[in-house]
């Protein structure tokens, strides 16, 4: 395959290309859906191609092809730089490749369990057993599980990237991911919903670990306690503590979302939508001295885990926020250039015949150094919402809304009742710089983040520890 990639940019470069990019992508997916207790289906898919880009007088062209031989290959590289010839009559300011750290290399995560010893009976009987507990703890409280949907994945991906400035690197990486959605109803009570998601670089080893039997089974009587226990919330000005978990979506909605450079330029306004951030906005404080909000591929083990991007830059940790301030956007080579500044290796496809832009990968609050007791201990009158039911954000990534599920009241110091239902909303200003103390604990959920035109839904992990927020407004909820 290097070679044939190697002819593709050979190729390109003779055609007159200041830049030629091939990637070769393999991507084989196994799931499993069971739809309320019955298995719903049962699907192996794979995905494999090679995908070329080309810049001529600052033209941009891409093609992709799922032949993965020499003769369609090439043929994908002329019509990548036909596009760009054609499209650089037109082109203005243009495009051009900024620096980045380049890679030259391979490397592979190999499973202590790999996928294959595990077979499709086992695993179906996995996500029944978790099924037929989650619905019984339900039961145990009061409630109802009428809906509920469990998705186990098992995922293998093949990459090498080969450039014409000198990147050639090589990885495989398998996922293993889980995804239950609960629904949970009482005639009296009305319903309540839980949607959980978990995902790992790994092999079945990580399945084994999520325990999911007991996972289903403790997040199901939690969802029915929540249903049948919980008390409309207090209105009023609250201390607030939220849970990693909310933390996490914040991180990623409120932080990672906006510094995308591509955002930034404008380029996802019709798609995934705006920025509050402009292109001078490093240096801006928009958060207390508590907030450090970092995105790192480099974590072993992660959702969105990788060691070279896809363009061959070398994956680095990126501090979005510093102590409260704007310190970098994330850019990859193209905007990079733009920027003037170099490539943070943030670019990636969610397949062959995709486009590599501007995407997160574990974004995440760092820790403090503060017990959950001693977050709360100070905490006269507040609420504690420990994860979420739904949320939304708009186009610029600003006003925000976070509707908790598990939630409780806090008098005293000491948690109380639970409420239900709590509606967080507030700017993303206000709400980083309404934290006042950060946890030690550090904790991450695993998500699909969808951008771009055709979609591209990669994954990524998003966390942070506990943290606490002062005086926040609270309508009194649904």
């Amino acid at each position: 395959m290097e070679d044939l990639l190697r002819s593709a940019v050979d190729l390109a470069l003779s055609m007159g290309a200041e830049y030629a990019e091939a990637r070769f992508q393999l991507d084989e997916i196994e799931s499993i859906i069971l739809k309320n207790g019955i298995p719903e289906a049962s699907v192996l898919e794979e995905k494999r191609g090679v995908g070329v880009r080309v810049i001529f007088k600052k033209a941009l062209g891409f093609a992709s092809t799922d032949r993965a031989s020499r003769r369609y290959i090439l043929e994908a590289t002329r019509r990548a730089c036909k596009m760009a010839k054609a499209a650089s009559k037109y082109v203005k300011a243009g495009v051009s490749m900024g620096e980045g750290e380049l890679g030259r290399g391979r490397f592979e995560v190999k499973p202590r369990i790999k996928f294959e010893y595990v077979d499709m009976d086992s695993r179906i009987n996995l996500l029944k057993e978790a099924d037929k507990l989650a619905e019984e703890a339900t039961e145990k409280a009061g409630a109802k599980l009428p809906a509920r949907i469990l998705t186990l994945d098992t995922m293998r991906t093949e990459k090498t990237i080969i450039t014409s400035d000198g990147a050639e690197v090589s990885s495989i990486t398998p996922r293993s991911a889980f995804l239950a959605f609960m629904t949970a109803y009482h005639p009296q009570k009305g319903t309540a919903q839980r949607y959980l998601n978990l995902g790992e670089v790994s092999g079945w080893e990580a399945v084994e670990k999520w325990n999911l039997t007991k996972l289903l089974k403790d997040e199901a009587h939690t969802l029915a306690k929540v249903l049948m226990e919980a008390e409309k919330p207090p209105k009023g000005t609250f201390d607030v503590v939220l849970g990693p978990e909310v933390v996490g979506l914040a991180c990623h909605e409120s932080s990672g979302h906006p510094g995308e450079a591509d955002r930034i330029l404008g380029r996802e306004a019709a798609q995934a939508g705006e920025t509050y951030l402009k292109m001078d906005s490093v240096g801006l404080r928009v958060g207390s001295e508590h907030v450090n909000i970092v995105d790192d591929p480099t974590i072993e083990g992660s959702f969105g885990f990788y060691l070279y991007d896809d363009e061959g830059v070398k994956a680095r940790r990126r501090i979005l926020i510093k102590e409260g301030v704007i310190n970098e956007f994330l850019q990859n080579r193209e905007t990079a250039s733009v920027f003037g500044v170099e490539s943070n290796g943030s670019a990636r496809a969610s397949a062959y015949n995709r486009e590599p832009i501007v995407r997160m990968a574990n974004t995440f609050l760092e820790p403090g150094d503060y017990s959950f007791e001693e977050l709360i201990e100070d905490v006269k009158d507040g609420i504690y919402i420990k994860n979420f039911m739904e949320w939304n954000i708009d186009d610029l990534r600003f006003n925000q809304r976070y509707v908790g599920l598990e939630a409780y009241r806090i008098l005293n110091g000491e948690l109380e009742g639970m409420i239900r239902n709590p509606a967080l909303e507030v700017t993303t200003i206000g709400f980083w710089s309404a934290v006042d103390a950060v946890g030690e604990d550090l904790e991450f959920q695993a998500a699909y983040c969808g951008k771009s035109d055709p979609m591209q839904g990669i994954p990524v992990w998003t966390g942070g520890p506990h943290i606490r927020l002062r005086n926040i407004r609270f309508d009194g909820g649904r």
